[in-house]
C-alpha cells in the first residue's frame, strides 16, 4: 500500500484519540491551561525539527496566513472542544457533533464554487450525516440540550470547518514544518491568553494520567496527526479529506465506551456503519472537480 493510501487511516485513528485524551487530562487542570502547555511543548518539538532539517522559511504574508489557520484550527477549535468537555459534554458526543464537519465543508466548498460533486458523493455525504445523527440519538446527545458546553461544541465545529477551508485556499505553498510551527505559535498565543484570562491561579496536578495525556496529545496529535493532515490537504481536495472525519465519531464513541463507560447503544452502532458507508461512497465517487479561480493560491507545499 502506498503512503498516500495509508496516511488517511493513520490520521483518523490518531485524531479520534484526541477527544478521549482530553477527557483523561482535564480533571487535573483547566482546559485552556492544558492547551497552553500542550502548544508550548509542541512549539519546542517543531523548533527542533526546523533547526535539524532547515526547511524553507515562509514569507511575511505566508506567515500571517499560517497564523490565521493556527488560530482557527488549533487555538479556537481545540479551545472550544476542551471547554465543552470540561463542562460535562461526553467525549463521544463532542466527536459526534464535530462529525457534521464533512457535510458543512462540502456545502461551503460547493457554494464558494471551488468544487463540483457527483451524485454518488452527495449521497455519501448525506449518509454520513444521517449516520452521525443516529449515533447522537443513540447516545446522551438528546439529554444535553441545556448544557452550555453544547454551544462550545458548535463554535468548535465552525472553527475547524473554516480553518480547514482557509488552510486549503490560502495556506498552501509553505513547507509543512515551518507552516505548522507558525500555526502553533498562533495557537499558543490564543490559548495562553485564554488561560491567563480565565484560569489564572488554577493549579495543575502533575499526575501520571495527566502526563500521559499531555505527552500523547503533543507527540501523537499535535505533531504526527497534524503533519498527516497537512499532507492530506496538500495532496487531495478538501471534501475528500473531510469525508474521512466521518469515521472519527464512531472510533471515539468506542474509546469513550471502553475507557469511561459512556453509553453505546445499538442505534449508535448502526449509525457508525452508516457513516462508514457514506465515506466509502464519497471516496469511490472519484476526485471532485476543482474550479480554481484566477489568482487563487493553489500551489502545493514543498514538503
Amino acid at each position: 500500500m502506498r503512503a498516500n493510501q495509508w496516511i488517511p487511516w493513520v490520521f483518523v485513528l490518531l485524531w479520534s484519540t484526541g477527544f478521549t485524551g482530553a477527557k483523561l487530562g482535564l480533571p487535573y487542570c483547566g482546559p485552556f491551561t492544558f492547551l497552553a502547555i500542550r502548544m508550548a511543548l509542541t512549539l519546542l518539538c517543531f523548533a527542533g525539527l526546523v533547526a535539524a532539517l532547515r526547511p524553507s522559511w515562509p514569507t511575511a504574508p505566508q506567515m500571517r496566513r499560517q497564523w490565521v489557520s493556527g488560530g482557527l484550527l488549533h487555538g479556537g477549535y481545540l479551545g472550544c472542544l476542551f471547554a465543552a468537555i470540561k463542562l460535562g459534554v461526553p467525549a463521544g458526543l463532542a466527536a459526534l457533533v464535530m462529525g457534521l464537519q464533512p457535510l458543512l465543508t462540502a456545502v461551503l466548498s460547493w457554494w464558494l464554487g471551488e468544487q463540483r460533486f457527483r451524485a454518488v458523493q452527495w449521497l455519501g455525504l448525506a449518509l454520513g450525516l444521517a449516520g452521525t445523527a443516529l449515533v447522537i440519538a443513540g447516545s446522551k446527545g438528546l439529554a444535553l440540550s441545556g448544557n452550555p458546553g453544547i454551544a462550545f461544541v458548535a463554535a468548535g465545529l465552525l472553527m475547524i470547518t473554516f480553518g480547514t477551508l482557509y488552510q486549503k485556499r490560502r495556506g498552501q505553498g509553505v513547507h509543512p514544518l515551518t507552516g505548522t510551527f507558525h500555526q502553533y505559535l498562533s495557537a499558543f498565543c490564543v490559548t495562553g491568553l485564554l488561560a491567563l484570562s480565565f484560569e489564572r491561579g488554577d493549579k495543575v496536578v502533575w499526575s501520571g494520567e495527566f502526563i500521559f495525556a499531555l505527552g500523547w496529545s503533543v507527540l501523537m496529535l499535535s505533531v504526527l496527526a497534524v503533519l498527516l493532515l497537512m499532507r492530506m490537504l496538500r495532496d487531495g481536495d478538501v471534501s475528500r479529506v473531510a469525508a474521512y472525519l466521518y469515521l472519527v465519531p464512531g472510533l471515539t464513541a468506542l474509546q469513550a465506551w471502553w475507557l469511561f463507560g459512556e453509553r453505546l447503544s445499538e442505534l449508535a452502532l448502526g449509525g457508525m456503519v452508516m457513516a462508514a458507508a457514506g465515506v466509502a461512497l464519497v471516496l469511490r465517487g472519484g476526485n471532485s472537480s476543482s474550479l480554481n479561480r484566477p489568482g487563487r493560491q493553489t500551489g502545493a507545499g514543498k514538503g
